[in-house]
């Protein structure tokens, strides 16, 4: 089998579960191509953690690892027409509410052990907390391609995708800060 198969070649690109092909410049596809970035940005925030066995890093490798997968999810249900939505299967190709729950839990126990910064944040004060700055922006972009795809009708105002991004960029900046070395002590931690 070879990667190309011509297809895209007129500008067009195919969804999940079949149906008719669609622009690869329609909001659907820039907002699923999106998470894609995400995903790779992530990628290098976890290469730049690299074999490190410092605990912190080690959560936070293991972390970008379940995020990565779970942007996954994301940009199944988004590669998805509405009138296929029914094919989609939860925590699996469709975004949950827990899913949405457990990064608020992410949130709430690394902001007891990480600094909250004061000012305005200059990333670049490691290379890990650089990369998920990286990824925090694009999945800013790709929250607001999706509120867009919604305003337009084609995610459904009921979908997890939204709050989802908007949760994960929150712990995004979070991981962020903890890469760069934000920590304080803590009890108990």
């Amino acid at each position: 089998m070879r990667i190309y198969t011509r297809k895209g070649d007129t500008g067009t690109t195919g969804l999940l579960y079949g149906g008719d092909r669609i622009s690869k410049a329609d909001l659907r596809t820039d907002a699923y191509g999106t998470t894609d970035e995400a995903v790779s940005a992530l990628g290098l925030a976890r290469a730049a953690i690299g074999s490190q066995t410092d605990r912190v890093e080690v959560r936070l490798a293991t972390l970008i690892l379940r995020l990565q997968r779970e942007l996954f999810v994301v940009g199944a249900e988004l590669a998805t027409h509405l009138d296929r939505r029914h094919r989609l299967t939860d925590g699996a190709t469709r975004v949950t509410a827990a899913m949405v729950t457990a990064l608020e839990g992410e949130i709430d126990d690394l902001e007891m052990l990480v600094e909250q910064p004061k000012e305005f944040v200059v990333p670049g004060e490691s290379m890990t907390g650089a990369a998920l700055d990286l990824a925090r922006t694009t999945v800013r972009r790709a929250e607001r391609r999706c509120v867009a795809l919604t305003a337009e009708g084609g995610l459904p105002t009921d979908s997890q995708v939204v709050p989802y991004l908007n949760r994960l960029a929150d712990l995004l900046f979070v991981m962020a800060r903890a890469a760069d070395g934000g920590f304080r002590p803590v009890r108990g931690a």
